[in-house]
C-alpha cells in the first residue's frame, strides 16, 4: 500500500505537507506568479483547488520555507521574504440578506484587526472599505513591507443574492466600497490573487484595477488547479496500480477509466488534459 494518503477535502497546504499526504507540486506556477504581475485574477469551477492554491501562496509568501523542502519552488526562490498576508475568504458564509453580509464581512474583517491591534468605532462598523484601507496600513507600518492580499471567491456574495435583484443591487455597492482599498493602497501591496467562479464586469474591482492579469484562459496558469494527466501519472502512479490490481484491469485500461470520469478540462488553447473528480 502507498505510504501517503490522499488529502480528501483538504484545502491547506501547509497540513497536505505536514500529513504526509500526495500533493501534485504547483509550486512552479507560483513562482512564477509572484514574479508575473501585481494584480491577478482567477475563476475555475467550484470544488476544483482553487483555495489550496491560495493556501500555497499564503505559506509562500508568510516565508514558511520548511513547507516547500523538495518541492519545485525550493530550488528557484533564493530570498524566501516574509511579508504579512490578509487572507480574505468570502466563502464562510451565506449572503442571503443583508443582515448575514453585514456580520460575515464585519467577521473577516475582525480577525484581521485584531492581529494589527485596531479597535473600530461602532459608528464605522459598516464602512468595509475603510476598515480594509485601516488593516492595509496597519500591516505595511508595524512591518516594514509591502502587504500581500488574497481573497477566495470574492463573487460569493453575488451568487448568493442572485435571486433577489434589489438585494444584489445593494451587496453589489457594499463590494464595491470593501475592494476599493486595492487601487488606493497600490503603494503598500505587494501581490494582490482574486479567486471566484465568474467575473462579475459591474463590480469595480474589474474596471478600477486596471493593470489586473486575468489568468482563466492563459496557458502558462492553466494547470495551476485541478491534476493534469501528467501529474497523475507522475504522483499517483501507485494508487492507480493498486487500483487496476483490485478491479482486475490493466494500468492503461484504469487510467483510461479514470480520464472517462473525470477529465474533460481544458482552459486554454494549449491546456493540458484537466482531471477533477469533484467538480
Amino acid at each position: 500500500m502507498a505510504s501517503k494518503r490522499y488529502p480528501l477535502g483538504i484545502q491547506t497546504f501547509s497540513e497536505i505537507v505536514k500529513g504526509n499526504y500526495f500533493y501534485a507540486d504547483k509550486t512552479a506556477i507560483v513562482y512564477q506568479l509572484a514574479h508575473y504581475a501585481k494584480f491577478h485574477f482567477l475563476s475555475r469551477p467550484r470544488r476544483f483547488g482553487k483555495s489550496l492554491f491560495v493556501s500555497t501562496l499564503q505559506a509562500y509568501f508568510e516565508g514558511k520555507k520548511e513547507l516547500f523542502k523538495g518541492l519545485a519552488i525550493e530550488q528557484m526562490e533564493k530570498e524566501w521574504t516574509a511579508y504579512p498576508v490578509i487572507h480574505l475568504d468570502l466563502s464562510c458564509g451565506k449572503y442571503y440578506s443583508l443582515e448575514n453580509t453585514y456580520s460575515i464581512l464585519n467577521g473577516i474583517l475582525e480577525v484581521e484587526e485584531k492581529i494589527y491591534g485596531l479597535k473600530v468605532n461602532p459608528i464605522d462598523e459598516k464602512s468595509f472599505g475603510g476598515r480594509l484601507k485601516n488593516i492595509l496600513l496597519a500591516a505595511a507600518a508595524q512591518t516594514g513591507k509591502q502587504v500581500v492580499v488574497l481573497i477566495d471567491e470574492y463573487d460569493a456574495p453575488m451568487h448568493d443574492s442572485v435571486s433577489d435583484e434589489e438585494l444584489q443591487k445593494t451587496i453589489r455597492n457594499i463590494m464595491r466600497d470593501f475592494f476599493s482599498p486595492l487601487k488606493q493602497q497600490e503603494g503598500n501591496i505587494r501581490f494582490v490573487f482574486i479567486t471566484g467562479i465568474s467575473k462579475f464586469s459591474q463590480l469595480s474591482i474589474f474596471s478600477e484595477l486596471n493593470n489586473l492579469k486575468i489568468l482563466t484562459l492563459k496557458d502558462e496558469y492553466s494547470s495551476c488547479c485541478g491534476i493534469t494527466k501528467s501529474e497523475l501519472t507522475q504522483y499517483f502512479r501507485e494508487g492507480i496500480e493498486e487500483m487496476a490490481e483490485h478491479n482486475g484491469l490493466t494500468y492503461e485500461e484504469t487510467l483510461q477509466q479514470l480520464k472517462q470520469h473525470y477529465d474533460g478540462y481544458h482552459f486554454s488553447i494549449n491546456s493540458e488534459d484537466i482531471f477533477n473528480p469533484y467538480s
